[in-house]
């Protein structure tokens, strides 16, 4: 595959009628398999649009966006959920983890909509937190961890499924700068073991860790 993200002359407009607000215009996007993109820019630029529409979350208003060798918009909604599952996960600045349980069960949390057993889900999850760490945290509950950590458990419930694209919006914000630097390299091995990683960040370090940076402007 020379390309797990392409987006051509893709257009997104909100707002009314009578007051649109254009958000991308002709945009153009081409993003490599295992290849880490920091996407920066002022607010109100389409960041967080871009990655909304290469998870599927949206739609674009004409052009074409193809993801993992897919035409999303040729995916009917419930096509678009089925694909979604396996091809990508979302990392947001606040992890969203519930409080009432353990780190192991929200990393597990998703894979309930899988028909994978009981037993190996327990697997995938123990796994994913392992491989960020926290092997030694899996019965804690999020009250009982740092800042960091909560973070880190939402990385490994984004890597339990096994999506090999990685949306990231402002993952660092919020954390100090050893917290922060310590999610930063954590993806940056993700994508050394091959998947595609695109953050959306204000942070200056994390635009020079990543392969490339697109800096959006208004109606990029």
């Amino acid at each position: 595959m020379d390309a797990m993200i392409r987006f051509r002359s893709v257009h997104k407009t909100y707002g009314s009628i009578n007051a649109p607000v254009c958000v991308l215009r002709g945009f153009d996007l081409t993003v490599a398999p295992a290849e880490f993109l920091a996407i920066t820019g002022p607010s109100g630029t389409g960041k967080t649009t871009l990655l909304n529409l290469i998870g599927g979350l949206d739609v674009a208003d004409d052009g074409d966006v193809m993801v993992a060798g897919t035409a999303l918009r040729e995916l009917d909604s419930h096509a678009l959920t089925r694909w979604r599952a396996a091809h990508v996960a979302f990392v947001f600045q606040s992890p969203w983890l519930l409080p009432m349980l353990t780190a192991q069960d929200n990393v597990e949390l998703p894979l309930l909509l899988t028909r994978l057993p009981r037993a190996a889900r327990r697997r995938s999850a123990a796994a994913a937190l392992a491989r960020v760490g926290l092997a030694d945290k899996a019965r804690h509950r999020p009250g009982q961890l740092s800042g960091g950590q909560q973070q880190r458990v939402g990385i490994a419930r984004a890597l339990a499924a096994g999506a090999p694209i990685l949306l990231c919006d402002e993952p660092t914000a919020g954390l100090d700068r050893a917290n922060a630097d310590a999610i930063l390299a954590l993806l940056q091995d993700l994508r050394a073991e091959g998947h595609t990683v695109v953050i959306v960040t204000h942070d200056p370090i994390a635009a020079r860790l990543a392969d490339r940076c697109l800096e959006l402007t208004a109606a990029a």
